[in-house]
């Protein structure tokens, strides 16, 4: 059994020709070594959980491709789920990748309730989060700032020359995500001097739809607005969409911006000026600050903001088309 476990493991240790016969008897008896009984030997499994809100979502599947080629760099194996984004289904897979004896979690979720942090401090293994934070700051994790990113949106707007601009954000009982981005708009208003508008922010839920159903919100009132941003870009494309249903322009009758830039916005026309939200390398950087941890690495800051930047496409006027 020493042998063979040394043939399988690479070791240099055994002769040529012991190692031809045990790597022959391998090929004919089709034997794959046991993962399970391997990790109850080292107390590792090379196994990762990922835990992610909608498999669906643009956002996410890149997201998740930055920790996957991460991952794989480093030897890792990923379990990924879904969890629809719903509390108690996040808690109840954290719990099974536990059963499972995984040597880490990354976790994709929006809100981190009580609950969350009950299960995530007593974890036996690290947890790292990406694209979200903890309200206490304890946990690792990896984001960008979203209020300095609403606000950014904002002022590019402002830039602009536009006093009436409205705002499609997402769920505003997210407080570090969906709350932050409206804080961000309302924060670059308030200090440009202009007094937000309860009719010019519509609660959205980041979907396509959410945005249709904003832009005749928004196109149905006596007082327009003369642009509009969107906390995603999906939901800007809805808006678009709705505007362009109504027979005006994006955008000489109306400016658009989003919020990730997601494939999409490249696919629609016009191509959608948004907020770059650098969602491969949050996912790669959340993997690999979790194999720091897991390998027992010295980690400088367990909390990383990388940085988000404007794109500027055609859904606003001031690329001049390019």
């Amino acid at each position: 059994m020493a042998t063979v476990s040394r043939v399988v493991n690479g070791n240099p240790n055994v002769k040529p020709t012991t190692r031809k016969k045990v790597l022959a008897a391998i090929e004919q008896l089709g034997y794959r070594p046991n993962a399970v009984a391997r990790g109850l030997a080292s107390k590792r499994t090379t196994t990762v959980g990922v835990i992610i809100p909608d498999i669906s979502s643009p956002f996410f599947a890149e997201l998740a491709r930055g920790i996957d080629d991460v991952a794989s760099m480093y030897k890792y194996n990923i379990i990924l789920c879904d969890s629809d984004g719903k509390i108690d289904r996040e808690l109840h897979i954290t719990n099974t990748l536990l059963e499972k004896q995984v040597d880490g979690i990354i976790f994709m979720g929006s809100e981190i309730t009580e609950e969350h942090m009950q299960v995530f401090t007593t974890s036996p293994v690290p947890i790292v989060l990406a694209g979200t934070k903890d309200p206490t700051g304890q946990l690792p994790s990896v984001d960008i700032s979203h209020l300095e990113a609403g606000y950014d949106a904002t002022q590019f707007l402002l830039n602009e020359g536009h006093t009436r601009i409205a705002m499609v954000t997402g769920p505003l009982a997210e407080p570090l995500v969906g709350m932050q981005r409206f804080e961000g708009y309302k924060k670059a208003l308030s200090d440009a001097g202009i007094n937000m508008k309860d009719s010019y922010v519509y609660n959205g839920d980041y979907r396509y739809e959410s945005g249709l159903s904003a832009a005749n919100q928004f196109l149905s009132l006596i007082e327009k607005p003369s642009a509009i941003f969107c906390a995603s870009d999906e939901m800007a494309v809805g808006v678009i969409h709705g505007i362009q249903d109504q027979g005006f322009k994006v955008p000489e009758d109306y400016e658009v911006v989003g919020f990730d830039n997601i494939r999409l916005a490249e696919m629609v026309r016009p191509r959608l000026t948004t907020v770059m939200q650098p969602m491969y390398d949050i996912g790669a950087v959340a993997m690999r600050l979790l194999t720091k941890y897991m390998n027992g690495e010295k980690v400088e800051n367990h909390i990383v903001i990388l940085p988000h930047r404007m794109e500027e496409r055609q859904s606003t006027k001031k690329t001049g088309g390019q």
